[in-house]
């Protein structure tokens, strides 16, 4: 699921998660059914599509997390 604020990152995530499913890690959680999804701020595409020094460390910032932090993805990106 793409998406555009935190706010609707967090919509997605909690309703998956509160509702009887499992976070788990890079943006990945499992909804009370056992299907996996993965709710991925358009940030941190654009910067994974940016390459170089930028997505390294956007990635490497992502490695760190459950669900996706917007601010977080952009700090990585400014360095």
């Amino acid at each position: 699921v793409m998406t555009d604020t935190q706010e609707e990152t967090d919509r997605y995530w909690n309703a998956i998660v509160s509702n009887g499913g499992e976070a788990s890690a890079c943006g990945w959680c499992k909804d009370r059914w056992g299907i996996s999804w993965q709710i991925t701020p358009r940030v941190l595409m654009d910067a994974m599509a940016a390459g170089g020094a930028e997505a390294k460390r956007a990635f490497a910032a992502m490695m760190e997390m459950g669900k996706i932090d917007i601010a977080k993805i952009e700090a990585a990106r400014r360095g």
